[in-house]
C-alpha cells in the first residue's frame, strides 16, 4: 500500500508574522488547524512536522506531540534537506507538501491534487497553474522525485522552497496541473502578516470553521458577497517563490 504523507513546514521565526504558527485560531493554534484539515483528507496517511534545529521551535515540537503528530527537525533554511530527511524517516512513498501558514487548507483540495499524481507524473501541484485562492496551495510528488530532486538542485532558491527545482528546470520533470472550474487566485487566503490572520480569523468565526467542513468554494461565497472581508488583506503582496532569506 502506498504511504502518503503530508509534510507540513512549520517554524517560528517567520520574517513578516514571527510565531504565526502557534498563534491563536478560534481556540486552538493555527499548527493544529492545518493539521486537522490534512486528517481529514480521505488520500493522506500520515502528518508530519517538518521544522528546524533552532532552539525557539522546541515549542513547534512540543505542539506536534500534543497533536500526536510525528515531527522532524532539520536546517532552518534548507528546507528540502528538511523535507527529504522526514520522508525518509517517515518511509513515504509519496510527499504531499504544506505550509503551516495555510488554516483554510481544503481536504477535497488535497485529495483531488493527490489524485492527480500517476505513476507517470513526476508532480502534481495546484500551484505553477494559480485558480485556486492562495492559501489553498497543494503539492504531491513521489518520494524518487524528492530524491532527484536533492541530487540536482544546487541554487539557495531550491533549496530554501523544495520544490523551486521543478519551477526552475521544468523540462525535466512530467507535471500535472491540477486548476479548478473557477478561477479565484486573486484571493489570499495564506498567513503571513497581520492583516492576513486577521480575514482568517474572521472567517473562522463567521462561518464557524472551528466546528465542521466548510467547502472552499462556500467561503469564496461568503469573501464576494462581503466588500468588507475582500478589502482586509486585499494590498499585501506575495513574497516571490524565488526570494530567498
Amino acid at each position: 500500500m502506498t504511504h502518503v504523507a503530508a509534510i507540513v513546514q512549520a517554524r517560528l521565526g517567520s520574517s513578516r508574522l514571527p510565531g504565526k504558527v502557534l498563534m491563536d485560531l478560534a481556540g486552538d493554534t493555527m499548527l493544529a488547524r492545518v493539521v486537522e484539515r490534512l486528517r481529514a483528507a480521505r488520500l493522506v496517511g500520515e502528518v508530519v512536522i517538518a521544522t528546524t534545529e533552532d532552539a525557539k521551535d522546541d515549542f513547534v515540537v512540543a505542539e506536534a506531540e500534543r497533536l500526536g503528530a510525528r515531527w522532524y527537525r532539520g536546517p532552518e533554511h534548507d528546507v528540502l534537506a528538511r523535507y527529504l530527511g522526514a520522508t525518509r524517516e517517515c518511509g513515504a512513498d509519496v510527499v504531499v507538501r504544506i505550509t503551516a501558514d495555510c488554516p483554510l487548507i481544503d481536504p477535497e483540495v488535497v485529495d483531488r491534487v493527490i489524485g492527480a499524481l500517476t505513476r507517470s507524473r513526476d508532480y502534481a501541484s495546484n500551484t505553477h497553474v494559480r485558480t485556486y485562492p492562495r492559501g489553498l496551495d497543494v503539492e504531491a510528488l513521489h518520494a524518487s522525485t524528492l530524491e532527484r530532486i536533492a541530487r540536482l538542485a544546487t541554487s539557495q532558491a531550491a533549496h530554501e522552497h523544495v520544490t523551486s527545482f521543478v519551477m526552475e528546470q521544468p523540462s525535466l520533470f512530467s507535471i500535472r496541473h491540477v486548476v479548478a472550474t473557477t478561477d479565484d487566485s486573486d484571493l489570499r487566503w495564506t498567513v503571513d502578516t497581520p492583516e492576513d490572520l486577521a480575514l482568517v480569523r474572521a472567517l473562522y468565526e463567521q462561518l464557524d470553521l472551528a466546528h465542521g467542513h466548510v467547502p472552499y468554494r462556500a467561503i469564496v461565497a461568503a469573501v464576494r458577497a462581503n466588500s468588507d472581508l475582500q478589502g482586509i488583506n486585499a494590498h499585501v503582496v506575495q513574497k516571490s517563490w524565488n526570494r530567498v532569506a
